[in-house]
């Protein structure tokens, strides 16, 4: 094993989390290390591949994404039932590559409703201290809104994002989300353009309902654009290759063309690609991480790499994984609901339905990967419960993001699933086709968390993540109400044909993308006998290691979760400024 000289401060992942912290200390001339397990696609913001629009290579072939034949993970949906590998990622979409995940995301940028971080409160305070059930372990976040809103601001300059404010300083604003907390800045940029199905879809939510829809935030940027930074996004091409691409015009706000080039250039900052972490040395009896251990996937080596501070800033699963394999914290025990390390396992559920309009041109191969129209009216906590046996809801939204030619095939039921008349089907109703969609929150519940699978490794030896995992009764009868919500407007609409909802069926399933938003494992909160790290993100047993991403998520919202991981992240690195200039336990 090679052992290096220590370093001040290492970073596990070069995604997301990893470059805001990374970006935080950077431009305080403070030095950082950030391992990466995958290679660099972009120099100076400048492509390096040749094509972005190749279909089968980015999206089916998943070229931006983890390898299942090298890590993968393991599925089990009660505790009464054999674990099985996952042998192709489908369901969600780990990234590899400097920017991670957030290279191929689509780049919808939601804040969170502000009474999400106090959630258990709020639903006992509406609705009793009897109507959260005993196998739902929600939890307060022990951070609020206000306090999260400068890094939201900042996130979002960062990140260009296009938008409009629909709660400007405590002012309900027209065109934007009515039902947002009070933001204090108007988006950097305006919204995208609307699509022909966002347009449909809006006149009738509001015409026929009294909806209020509004243009989802999107870090796709619609003009040329020039952050903090002086890193430089293109314009919008609409070119529908966003979500499992990188950008090809550089107009999608991702970590690899507006946080590394700039790291790049910083003094004090390192990156080092092909790093895959094994783990961490946990110092016990002092309550202190020692030292991060790779494999050089260049060399074959491995290499310990002491450390004073470490941030485990990797997938969710990632670092739940490395928290599990090295005993820093407790497990999570199902049965006695004691433990904390794997708990409150969250995903997304989602709906959709398919329209088609035989007089009437969609066009779904003009859209950005989040030029959608969204209503939130029925989304997390913002009707009345009451009466309807669930927590939680999800935003119904309509739009064209992709009309690739592959993937992007809907047809009409009852179309034949080969031949002559298949082929006839797509020449028809290629270009007149939309969907009404629908994505829901997703609550914890007492069975539903991670461990390490005891039967099944990854190509280095290491235990495969376990995920045990349904949806759950909670879940089930949200999506009745949701898919019941969005059908009705569906209906409205004036297709020709009206497809079925498409939504969770009776067991998980994972053969079928539901989108990369898995949530939970090292969850936040004030109490580390119900949390991994602390509000300020920092391990309860262990006063050097901090851990930052979707895996930190008490519960997971119906709005996607990107821009709180970046908002958690910036606050992070200002506070490991604070915690290197006075080592100790944050307040």
């Amino acid at each position: 094993m090679k052992i290096l000289p220590e370093h001040p401060c290492v970073i596990v992942g070069g995604g997301l989390s990893g470059g805001l912290v990374a970006r935080q200390l950077a431009r305080r001339g403070l030095p950082v290390l950030v391992l990466e397990r995958g290679g660099e696609r972009h120099q100076g913001g400048e492509s390096r591949l040749p094509s972005q629009r190749d279909e089968l290579r980015w999206a089916v072939r998943g070229g931006l994404m983890q390898d299942a034949a090298v890590e993968t993970y393991t599925l089990r949906r009660s505790r009464n039932e054999p674990s099985r590998p996952l042998r192709r990622l489908q369901v969600f979409l780990p990234g590899t590559g400097v920017g991670g995940a957030a290279t191929h995301w689509n780049g919808q940028s939601f804040r969170w409703n502000d009474y999400n971080f106090a959630l258990r409160t709020r639903l006992e305070q509406r609705y009793g201290r009897g109507a959260i059930p005993d196998d739902m372990p929600l939890q307060n976040w022990g951070v609020g809104h206000d306090e999260l809103e400068p890094s939201y601001d900042l996130f979002e300059k960062l990140f260009g994002v296009a938008g409009k404010a629909g709660n400007l300083r405590g002012v309900i604003q027209p065109g934007g989300n009515p039902f947002e907390a009070p933001r204090q800045n108007e988006f950097p940029q305006p919204p995208l353009e609307i699509t022909e199905a966002g347009a449909l879809f809006k006149q009738t939510a509001e015409r026929e309902f009294g909806y209020r829809p509004f243009p989802s935030p999107a870090a796709n940027s619609p003009a040329p654009y020039v952050n903090p930074d002086g890193m430089r996004l293109g314009a919008c091409q609409y070119c529908g290759h966003c979500d499992r691409f990188a950008c090809e015009a550089n107009a999608k706000g991702t970590p690899d063309v507006l946080l590394f080039p700039w790291l790049s250039r910083q003094p004090g900052f390192e990156l080092r690609t092909h790093c895959h972490v094994l783990g961490l040395d946990f110092d016990r009896s002092a309550g202190r991480i020692r030292a991060v251990r790779y494999l050089d996937l260049q060399t074959g080596e491995e290499v310990l790499q002491p450390c004073q501070t470490a941030v485990l800033a990797g997938f969710t699963l990632t670092n739940a994984r490395l928290l599990l394999a090295g005993g820093i914290g407790r497990p999570y025990d199902p049965a006695s609901g004691t433990g904390v390390v794997g708990k409150n396992f969250c995903y997304q559920a989602s709906a959709g339905i398919p329209l088609f309009f035989r007089d009437r041109w969609l066009n779904p191969f003009l859209g950005a990967g989040a030029s959608v129209t969204v209503m939130d009216e029925f989304n997390d906590d913002n009707f009345d419960h009451a009466g309807l046996g669930f927590h939680g809801g999800g935003f119904i939204a309509a739009g064209t993001s992709s009309g690739r030619p592959i993937m992007s095939r809907r047809l009409p039921p009852g179309t034949p699933r080969w031949g002559t008349a298949w082929k006839q089907a797509n020449a028809d109703w290629y270009a007149h086709h939309m969907a009404v969609g629908v994505q829901g929150s997703c609550y914890p519940h007492r069975e539903n968390f991670l461990d390490l699978d005891p039967d099944y490794a990854d190509a280095f030896g290491q235990p495969l993540v376990r995920m045990n995992f349904d949806f759950r009764g909670n879940e089930q009868r949200m999506m009745d109400f949701m898919a019941t919500k969005a059908l009705r407007i569906a209906q409205a609409m004036g297709a020709t044909v009206v497809g079925g909802v498409s939504r969770p069926g009776a067991a998980f399933e994972t053969r079928f993308y539901n989108g990369t938003h898995v949530t939970g494992g090292t969850i936040m909160g004030p109490d580390p006998d119900t949390s991994v790290v602390s509000p300020r993100l920092q391990h309860w047993d262990a006063e050097n290691l901090f851990v930052v991403g979707a895996s930190v998520f008490a519960h997971n919202s119906g709005h996607s979760p990107t821009v709180l991981v970046g908002a958690l992240a910036l606050r992070l690195g200002d506070d490991l400024a604070r915690y290197f200039a006075r080592p100790g336990r944050l307040s």
